[in-house]
């Protein structure tokens, strides 16, 4: 008897290996993802305006790293003696103006660069409820926000996007992204976050607009496919166990089924064998031994060395040398 329903993963023909550069844009579960990534030693840059929940802000982030666009002091606004900027995540805020363009400006630059060479690119979408400037705020010209910087509630109205106008706006943004790199692998995903501040009713009407258009979306254009870490979630995980005690953020366990999910869809075996090997290897690098010296961790060390050697001269791309110095500066002399 079935007391579950298991979404199987369909292998993409659009595979990731360590030599591929992806960027990853979207809701905080872009970042869990992201951490992955990185554990694993993949090239990868994420969210070049912090976390972005919202269709707008996406398509905004992305303009701006395709346009290179440099921010000025009239792009940013004061509040509680903080200097930030509609557009980004607080991350990005600061007590000094220059010292937030500094940072805006420099992350822009990198992810221009990066992105024009990228070989994929996932976009995470959180809500498809938008928050809008009134004219009691600083810079308003009813621009959609990325982040309300903790501002008077009376600086915002809230507006859901309809699918036929985000279905239009994700068109025209993969079309930019093509014609800016025109090798690049686009996939979409939708977060499986709750946003309750909107109310369960509302949380579910919002991921029925992102979900719609992104399909409409992929059915039309080439290089762009969806991942289902929402439908992992919701309806194969399908358990408030799976969730964190805030019962809004999928837990570790349903992260780590998610990126095994993906693992499966994108990472052909020659691939996850050498991520194996680099999670061995970073397991060992954060090893605290009780004897450290010993003939045993000696013997357990230099084993760690003869597999960076042979990873880095099979796959010299793998930034593995910080580990090669860090065993053998453990070897005793």
């Amino acid at each position: 008897m079935k007391f579950k329903l298991t979404l199987d993963a369909k292998p993409s023909k659009y595979s990731i290996a360590y030599q591929d550069k992806l960027m990853l844009i979207g809701s905080c579960f872009t970042e869990n993802i992201g951490a992955k990534f990185n554990a694993h030693l993949f090239e990868v840059m994420e969210n070049p305006h912090g976390i972005l929940f919202n269709p707008m802000s996406v398509e905004q982030s992305i303009f701006d790293c395709i346009h290179n666009k440099q921010y000025t002091a009239n792009d940013l606004f004061k509040l509680n003696d903080v200097w930030n900027s509609w557009n980004h995540h607080s991350r990005f805020s600061s007590v000094h103006q220059e010292d937030a363009l500094t940072k805006i400006n420099t992350s822009i630059h990198k992810a221009h660069l990066f992105l024009k060479t990228a070989n994929h690119l996932v976009i995470t979408l959180g809500s498809a409820w938008l928050y809008q400037l009134t004219a009691l705020a600083p810079l308003s010209d009813g621009q959609v926000v990325a982040n309300n910087h903790k501002a008077p509630a009376s600086w915002f109205t809230k507006s859901l996007m309809q699918p036929d106008n985000l279905k239009e706006r994700l068109s025209n943004l993969v079309h930019a992204l093509l014609e800016f790199n025109s090798e690049l692998h686009i996939v979409f995903t939708i977060s499986p976050v709750r946003h309750l501040r909107e109310g369960l009713v509302e949380n579910n009407r919002s991921k029925a607009v992102l979900i719609h258009a992104v399909h409409e979306v992929i059915a039309t254009m080439n290089q762009v496919e969806y991942f289902p870490a929402y439908e992992y979630v919701i309806d194969d995980l399908r358990d408030y166990r799976f969730y964190s005690e805030d019962l809004v953020h999928p837990n570790y366990a349903a992260s780590g089924y998610v990126w095994e999910k993906l693992v499966e869809t994108y990472m052909k075996d020659t691939t996850q064998v050498i991520m194996k090997q680099v999670a061995e290897l970073q397991l060992a690098v954060n090893h605290k031994p009780f004897f450290a010296g010993s003939a045993e961790h000696q013997k357990f060390t230099q084993s760690c060395i003869d597999k960076t050697e042979r990873l880095i001269q099979s796959y010299p791309n793998l930034p593995l040398q910080k580990h090669l110095e860090f065993f053998r500066s453990a070897i005793a002399k």
